[in-house]
């Protein structure tokens, strides 16, 4: 049986400052927790309405009432399963490779997106500024779809990274290089900003190159979703390796 202060902790676990003070987080649906599971995340209990939902895993799933995972979860519409995992110790920043680097970006859905673009595009490591939301909110890992399991969110202080880090920095601006006319190396940092205001100044400075998507037809939107922008990036930085 499901104790009130087990359903206080899941509740409370979607506000970042009990995720760092218990250092847990909540993956929900069968997809979700099936891949964090899979990926090696240690998970502290799984609730679920179903005892068969994870087979590989049923001695730890603590059986409960729809009405209890409703009462837990942070969805409209609960998916049977829910999962409450201990957070990834941190680990040394990269220091080669292709690196995402995001400046302030707060909306939890295009987060969750860029994490699974990481993903898709075999980028390893993310690294944020410490005003960028955090990744480990109910709603990024929702929309990560499994891949917060497979991509290592770093939050630090940008200008910092971008001055130590040993290969060149290309930050996505409205008025840069056109990307077709861009070369890109074998290793670098890609920066991305906010929606509202895209790269801050401190961290514009620090940045190798001003790279930009052209506009083709009517000049209309005033700018491209901050995931749709990265995928665009992501598909030519890849093309030309």
């Amino acid at each position: 049986m499901v104790v009130k202060s087990e359903i206080k902790l899941v509740k409370n676990l979607q506000q970042k400052k009990y995720r760092n003070q218990h250092r847990l987080f909540v993956a929900e649906g069968y997809k979700t927790v099936q891949e964090v599971l899979s990926s090696g995340f240690t998970p502290k209990v799984l609730y679920s309405t179903d005892k068969n939902a994870l087979p590989d895993h049923e001695d730890q799933i603590t059986l409960i009432t729809e009405k209890t995972l409703e009462r837990m979860s942070g969805l409209k519409t609960p998916n049977k399963i829910l999962g409450v995992f201990e957070i990834p110790k941190k680990i040394t920043l990269p220091t080669n490779g292709w690196v995402i680097a995001l400046d302030g970006v707060k909306d939890p859905g295009n987060m969750g997106t860029l994490i699974r673009l990481c993903d898709w595009f075999d980028i390893a490591h993310v690294v944020c500024s410490m005003d960028t939301v955090d990744c480990y909110n109910p709603k990024v890992v929702q929309a990560t779809m499994g891949s917060i399991a497979r991509v290592r969110v770093h939050y630090t202080d940008l200008t910092s990274f971008l001055l130590d880090f040993p290969g060149e920095s290309y930050g996505a601006v409205l008025n840069g290089l056109p990307i077709q006319d861009t070369v890109f190396p074998k290793e670098g940092v890609l920066v991305l900003g906010s929606e509202s205001h895209g790269i801050s100044p401190g961290v514009q400075g620090s940045i190798s190159h001003q790279i930009s998507i052209p506009q083709i037809g009517r000049l209309s939107a005033e700018s491209l979703n901050v995931a749709t922008a990265t995928a665009i990036f992501l598909h030519e930085i890849r093309r030309t390796q």
